[in-house]
C-alpha cells in the first residue's frame, strides 16, 4: 500500500490545505534523516514539523517535552485526530502504562511525549534501543540553556542523544532563541551537524506597549478597564505581589486567580483548569506559569514588573493571540526593577559566565523599554530578524512618537570608544573612558591616553547607559552573549563614519503616560455573530464532558468558518477550516445538527 504523502496527510488528518512557510522543506529534511533545529514563532506550526513526519513513518516517534500538562493537551488533540499518541508520566495510573508500553513493543503507537527526566533512565534508553525508531523531536529546545545543569541536569543529557543513537534524526524546535542559544543547541544536541531554519520572530497581531512604573495597582486597573470579558494573564515577580494583584481584580469585580509556585499543587491545577476552560479570566501569575499554556483566545499579557530577559519577554507575551486574532502585550518598569534583577543574577549559584550572559540578556531588554522609536523593529533585531519596516505600526512609540534629540555625535563617541579599543570591553568600561573615570583597570591598560578618554563629561553614567542601550535599540552595536563584549555592526560603522544618524530619547525614566485601551472586536459580520457565539458555548460544553481546554476540540477559526459557511452535509464539513478525518468523524454530525438549529439565531 502506498504511503500517503504529506501534502494529502496535512488535508486528511489536520484539516488544513497548504503548509506555511519552511514546513515542507523541514518535513523533506528529517524524512530524509537529516538533524534540524527549527526556530519558528508561536503558532507557525511547529509540532506539524514532526508530526506529520511521524504519520508517514514505520516506527515511534519520541518527543521530548518539560511540562505533564503541555504533553497530556497535545496527546488528547492528537488522538481527537485519531492518531495513536500517548505520554508516560506520573500522573498516569499502573494500567495506562501497561497498555502504552504494549503498543510500543506492538508498533502500533506513533508519538510517545516524554520529559527528559523519564527518557534519560537507563531502564528507558534500554527499551528504546530495543524499538524502531524514526525521530526524536526535542519540544521547547531553548530550555536546555535556560535550565542547564543546576536546575534540570537531565537536559543537559539530552546532548548523549545523538551520540546514543547516531542513526536516528532530531529535530529541536522553539520559539525563542537568541544566537548564543542557536549556537549552545547546536552545539550540545547536534555537535554543530545540523539544519537551521530561522524563520522569523515577528508577531504581527501582538500590540507592544511600555510604560514607566508609576503606581502599578492604578495602572493595572486602568489597562483592564472595560476587558471583563476576555482572557489575559498578569506576571508579576513575586508570590506576595502575585497575591496582591489577584486580590484586587477580584475587589474590582474582575474574574480573576492567582498561580504561583507557593501554592499547594492541586489548587495551581484547579486554578489553571479554570483559565484553560473559562472565556473570560484573568490569570495573575509568577513566571511559575509558563509553558504549556496553549490557550489560542488570550487578549493580552500585562507585566506588572520587568521580565528577566528578550527571551522570557517574548515567551510570556507569546502566549497572547494564538489565534491570530488582536491581542496586547502591555509592560510596566521602573528602577527598582532593574535593582532586583541585578540582584537576582547576582545571587544565583552559577558560575560568573552566566552571571554575565544573565546581565547582558538584562541589558537587550532595557534596550527594548528605552527603544527610541518602533518596538517590534528593536525587539526583532535583538533575535537576529531584520525587520522589513522602519516602524511596525502596532506599538505605542509608533501610534504615539516620543520626543527624541538629534544625537549623532553622542553616538559617534561611543562608538569609537569602543572601536579604539577593540570591541573587547563591556558597557561599564566604555561608559568609564567616556566619563574620564580613573581605575586601576583603566590605568592597567593605559586606556586614561585614549583620545576618547573623558569626552562624554557633558553626560551622566545612567545617561551613557541609556545611549549605549538606544544604540543597542537601534541595530548600531550589539553584544557578545558569550563575553560580554560589545561590537559594532555595520550599521554602527556606518554611524561612525557620518553616513548614518542617530536620535536620543532622553525622558525614559518615570515619566507618568496615560494609555488608550481599545476594546478588541471580533473581525465577524454581524450577522454571524449570534452562531459564533453559541457555537463557542457547545465547544465548552463538549470540552468539559471530555476534561480537555475547548481548543482541543476545536479552534475559533474553525467556528468562524462553521459560522459562516454553515456546513449541512459531512462533505461540506469537511472542507472547514482546521476539520481533518478524525474530527469529521468524531464531531461532524453533532455540529452539523447544533448549526441547522441555532443558523437563524441572527435572523
Amino acid at each position: 500500500m502506498l504511503q500517503p504523502t504529506a501534502k494529502a496527510l496535512l488535508k486528511d488528518v489536520f484539516g488544513y490545505e497548504e503548509f506555511r512557510g519552511k514546513q515542507s522543506e523541514i518535513i523533506d529534511n528529517l524524512i530524509a534523516g537529516k538533524n534540524i533545529l527549527t526556530v519558528m514563532p508561536t503558532g507557525a506550526g511547529k509540532s506539524l514539523c514532526f508530526q506529520i513526519p511521524a504519520l508517514m513513518g514505520t516506527g515511534l516517534t519520541i518527543v521530548i517535552s518539560p511540562l505533564i500538562s503541555l504533553m497530556q493537551n497535545q496527546v488528547e488533540s492528537l488522538k481527537l485526530l485519531d492518531i495513536e499518541a500517548a505520554t508516560l508520566n506520573s500522573g498516569n495510573s499502573p494500567e495506562e502504562d501497561y497498555q502504552i508500553w504494549q503498543k510500543m513493543r506492538n508498533g502500533t503507537l506513533k508519538l510517545l511525549y516524554l520529559s527528559p527526566e523519564r527518557l534519560m533512565t537507563e531502564r528507558m534508553l534500554d527499551v528504546i534501543k530495543g524499538l524502531k525508531i524514526d525521530c526524536f523531536a526535542i519540544d521547547e529546545a531553548h530550555c536546555i540553556s535556560q535550565w542547564g545543569a543546576a536546575f534540570r541536569p537531565e537536559y543537559e543529557d539530552l546532548s548523549f542523544l545523538h551520540k546514543i543513537f547516531p542513526e536516528i534524526p532530531i529535530i529541536a524546535l522553539t520559539a525563542t532563541a537568541d544566537q548564543a542559544t542557536r549556537e549552545q543547541i547546536c552545539q550540545k544536541i547536534f555537535s554543530d551537524n545540523v539544519t537551521t531554519y530561522l524563520t522569523g520572530f515577528d508577531r504581527p497581531n501582538i500590540s507592544m506597549n511600555v510604560e514607566i512604573k508609576n503606581g502599578w495597582k492604578q495602572q493595572l486597573l486602568r489597562f483592564v478597564k472595560n476587558r471583563q470579558n476576555e482572557n489575559g494573564i498578569v506576571y508579576c515577580l513575586s508570590r506576595k505581589k502575585t497575591e496582591a494583584a489577584a486580590k484586587l481584580l477580584v475587589d474590582e469585580g474582575y474574574n480573576a486567580l492567582g498561580y504561583h509556585a507557593g501554592m499547594a499543587g492541586d489548587k495551581r491545577e484547579e486554578n489553571l483548569n479554570r483559565f484553560m476552560a473559562e472565556p473570560n479570566l484573568i490569570m495573575v501569575a509568577t513566571i511559575a506559569f509558563g509553558m504549556g499554556i496553549d490557550k489560542p483566545d488570550i487578549r493580552f499579557v500585562f507585566h506588572a514588573d520587568l521580565p528577566a530577559s528578550p527571551e522570557a519577554y517574548y515567551q510570556e507575551i507569546g502566549r497572547a493571540g494564538r489565534d491570530g486574532l488582536p491581542a496586547i502585550a502591555h509592560m510596566l518598569y521602573g528602577m527598582d526593577d532593574i535593582r532586583m534583577r541585578r540582584m537576582f543574577i547576582d545571587q544565583e549559584q552559577a558560575d560568573d559566565d552566566h552571571k554575565r550572559r544573565g546581565h547582558q540578556r538584562l541589558n537587550a531588554l532595557l534596550s527594548y523599554a528605552e527603544a527610541p522609536e518602533c518596538r517590534r523593529v528593536s525587539l526583532l533585531h535583538y533575535f537576529g530578524d531584520v525587520a522589513e519596516f522602519d516602524k511596525c505600526g502596532n506599538c505605542d512609540l509608533c501610534h504615539n512618537p516620543k520626543q527624541t534629540i538629534e544625537a549623532t555625535e553622542t553616538g559617534q563617541k561611543f562608538i569609537s570608544a569602543m572601536y579604539r579599543t577593540s570591541q573587547y570591553f563591556g558597557m561599564g568600561h566604555i561608559v568609564d573612558i567616556l566619563m574620564g573615570k580613573m581605575t586601576d583597570r583603566m590605568e592597567h591598560l593605559g586606556h586614561d591616553h585614549l583620545p576618547t578618554f573623558g569626552i562624554g563629561k557633558d553626560l551622566g553614567i545612567n545617561e551613557w547607559k541609556s545611549v549605549a542601550r538606544q544604540l543597542m535599540a537601534r541595530g548600531f552595536i550589539n553584544s557578545d552573549m558569550t563575553h560580554g563584549s560589545l561590537k559594532i555592526t555595520e550599521k554602527g560603522l556606518q554611524l561612525l563614519k557620518g553616513k548614518d544618524d542617530f536620535r536620543y530619547r532622553p525622558d525614559v525614566i518615570l515619566k507618568k503616560q496615560a494609555k488608550k485601551v481599545q476594546k478588541i472586536i471580533l473581525d465577524l459580520p454581524e450577522e454571524f455573530q449570534g452562531l459564533f457565539q453559541s457555537l463557542k458555548s457547545y465547544r465548552k460544553e463538549i470540552a468539559v464532558e471530555r476534561s480537555v481546554p475547548a481548543y482541543v476540540i476545536f479552534s475559533d477559526k474553525s467556528l468562524i468558518d462553521m459560522a459562516i459557511n454553515q456546513p449541512a452535509t459531512l462533505d461540506q464539513f469537511g472542507d472547514i477550516y482546521g476539520v481533518g478525518a478524525g474530527k469529521k468523524k468524531e464531531f461532524g454530525e453533532k455540529f452539523i445538527q447544533f448549526i441547522n438549529e441555532n443558523k437563524d439565531i441572527n435572523s
